[in-house]
C-alpha cells in the first residue's frame, strides 16, 4: 500500500509539473492529450478502488464489528459488568477513502464527464483576438459543436461519424495549419474546389460577387473609433463586417504555405483555388485578420466544430446569445 501512495504521489506530482510548465510557457501543452490521460488515469485507480481498495476496506471495518461483538459475548459470558463497546469512529477511520483515492477514483465521474461533453459534444473557447469583430468580439466566451461536421476521436482527430460538410459562412473553429496546437476562429469563405478572389476589398466566388451593402459604421468602444461596416450575404449566412480604408489592399508577408501555387497576389489582392479537402479561410475583420490570404488553406483534418453560441461575457451580458 506504501508503494501505491508513492506511485500516486509521483503521478499527480508530474501532472502538476506538466501543467506548470505548459502555464510558464516552457512546453506546448495539449489540453487534449491531458485530459485524455487523466480520464484513462483516474478511470483506472476508479476500477481498482471499486474492485479491490473498497471491498478491503470494508472487510477490515466487518473485522472490527466482529471483534467488538465477540468482546462483548466473552464479558456476558463472564458476567462481568460492560458498557456498550462503542466502534463506530474505528469504523468509519477505516472505510475513510485515503487521501490518494480521493484525488483519483474521487474525481474520474467529473473529469470522464468533462472529457465526454468536451470531446463529442460541446467545447468552449475565448475568443482571444478582434478578427472576428463585428461577429465576436474579444472576451467573448463561445460553445463549439463537436459534432455538426462529423464526431472525431479526440487526440487522434480520426473522423467516426460523417455529420455535414462545412458550408459558406460557418464560423469554424480549427487547428491552425501552421501550429496544430493552437485552435483558430474564422469564417468559411472558399469549399473545395471554390475559386476565391478578395480584390479591392471585394469577395468573389467562382466569379461571382458576394452581395454586400453598406451599414451605419461600427463602433469600437476598446479602440474608441469608427470602422466601415457592411452586411455580407454568404451562402445561407448573413453576417457583418469591417474594412479599413487605410489599410492597402495587398496581402504582405503571406508564407510558402502548402498549395501556394494555387494562389496568385498582385497590389490588388489574391485569388486562391480551393483545394479538395481543403477551406478557405477569413475573418470577419477583414484588415485585421491573419487568415487563408497569409498561411493557406485549412485540411479537413484539422477541423474543430461549428461555433455557434456565445453563452457569456463578463464585460457585456447582452453579448450572450447565438450568432451567424
Amino acid at each position: 500500500m506504501q508503494l501505491v501512495q508513492i506511485f500516486t504521489s509521483l503521478l499527480l506530482a508530474a501532472f502538476a509539473g506538466y501543467i506548470g510548465a505548459w502555464y510558464f510557457g516552457a512546453i506546448e501543452g495539449n489540453f487534449a492529450l491531458l485530459l485524455f490521460l487523466a480520464t484513462v488515469v483516474t478511470g483506472a485507480y476508479w476500477l481498482a478502488e471499486r474492485l479491490y481498495f473498497l471491498p478491503r476496506r470494508r472487510k477490515a471495518a466487518l473485522a472490527i464489528e466482529q471483534a467488538a461483538e465477540a468482546r462483548r459475548a466473552e464479558l456476558d459470558r463472564q458476567g462481568i459488568a460492560r458498557n456498550d463497546i462503542d466502534v463506530g469512529e474505528a469504523r468509519t477511520k477505516v472505510l475513510a477513502q485515503p487521501w490518494w483515492l480521493d484525488w483519483t477514483a474521487g474525481l474520474f465521474p467529473v473529469i470522464a464527464a468533462v472529457f465526454l461533453l468536451r470531446s463529442f459534444l460541446f467545447e468552449p473557447f475565448k475568443i482571444p483576438s478582434g478578427s472576428m469583430i463585428p461577429t465576436l468580439l474579444v472576451g467573448d466566451l463561445i460553445l463549439v459543436n463537436k459534432f455538426a461536421y462529423g464526431i472525431r476521436l479526440p487526440v487522434l482527430n480520426t473522423k467516426v461519424t460523417e455529420g455535414h460538410a462545412p458550408q459558406r459562412g460557418d464560423v469554424m473553429v480549427f487547428r491552425y495549419p501552421p501550429q496544430p496546437n493552437l485552435d483558430y476562429i474564422k469564417r468559411v469563405v472558399g469549399l473545395p474546389g471554390d475559386e476565391v478572389a478578395y480584390l479591392n476589398k471585394r469577395l468573389t466566388i467562382n466569379g461571382k460577387v458576394v452581395p454586400t451593402e453598406a451599414v451605419p459604421d461600427f463602433f469600437d468602444e476598446e479602440a474608441t473609433r469608427y470602422s466601415k461596416q457592411f452586411q455580407e450575404q454568404l451562402g445561407s449566412h448573413t453576417h457583418k463586417l469591417l474594412n479599413n480604408d487605410d489599410v492597402p489592399a495587398f496581402v504582405q508577408g503571406a508564407s510558402n504555405f502548402a498549395y501556394r501555387d494555387n494562389c496568385r497576389y498582385s497590389v490588388e489582392g489574391v485569388v486562391c483555388k480551393v483545394p479538395q479537402g481543403h477551406y478557405f479561410m477569413m475573418g470577419d475583420n477583414r484588415d485585421n485578420s491573419l487568415d487563408s490570404r497569409y498561411w493557406g488553406f485549412v485540411p479537413d483534418a484539422n477541423i474543430v466544430g461549428k461555433a455557434f453560441f456565445v453563452w457569456m461575457n463578463f464585460g457585456n451580458w447582452k453579448r450572450i446569445g447565438g450568432f451567424q
